[in-house]
C-alpha cells in the first residue's frame, strides 16, 4: 500500500508521525511512505518584486525547517526508504495532486481536534481534504 502523510512541522504532525511509528507493523513495514510537505505559496504580487532565487531560497529554507527534524525523527523511530514531495500553495489542494500524483491508498495527517466549532470558524486542511477525496483519510489528534 502507498501511504502518504502530510506534514507541516508541527505538534501535530509529530503526533502522527509517532502514531505510524507505533504502529509500524500495521503502516510502515511492507508499505511505501511518501512524506508530503507544502510550503504556502508566495502571493503573485509579491513573487514579481523579487528575483527568482530569492523565492527558491525562501521554499528551500522554509521546507527545511520542517523536513530536517522530520528527517531525525524519522530516522530515530528507524524509519528509511520514504519518498519527500516538496510542495508549494494551498496545502489542501497540495496535498489531494501529491496524493493523486503518487496513487495514495491512504492518506495520513495530524489535525487540532477543534471539532464542529473550530473548524465552522476557522476552516481546516484536514477538513478539506477528507471532504474532497476518495481515498482513505487517517487523522491523528
Amino acid at each position: 500500500m502507498k501511504i502518504l502523510i502530510a506534514v507541516d512541522g508541527s505538534a501535530h504532525t509529530q503526533k502522527a508521525i509517532d502514531y505510524l511509528a507505533k504502529n509500524r507493523a500495521m503502516f510502515i513495514d511492507g508499505n511505501e511512505l511518501v512524506v508530503v510537505h507544502v510550503c504556502i505559496g508566495v502571493p503573485g504580487h509579491v513573487t514579481r518584486h523579487l528575483s527568482k532565487e530569492i523565492v527558491r531560497d525562501y521554499y528551500a529554507e522554509e521546507t527545511a525547517k520542517v523536513l530536517d527534524p522530520l528527517k531525525a525523527t524519522l530516522a530515530s523511530a528507524g524509519i528509511t526508504g520514504y519518498k519527500v514531495d516538496q510542495r508549494h500553495g494551498h496545502a489542501a489542494e497540495e496535498i489531494l495532486k501529491a496524493a493523486a500524483d503518487c496513487g495514495a491508498e491512504l492518506i495520513v495527517m495530524g489535525t487540532h481536534g477543534h471539532g464542529l466549532f473550530g473548524r465552522a470558524l476557522m476552516g481546516s486542511v484536514a477538513t478539506k481534504v477528507v471532504a474532497e477525496t476518495d481515498i482513505s483519510v487517517l487523522l491523528v489528534q
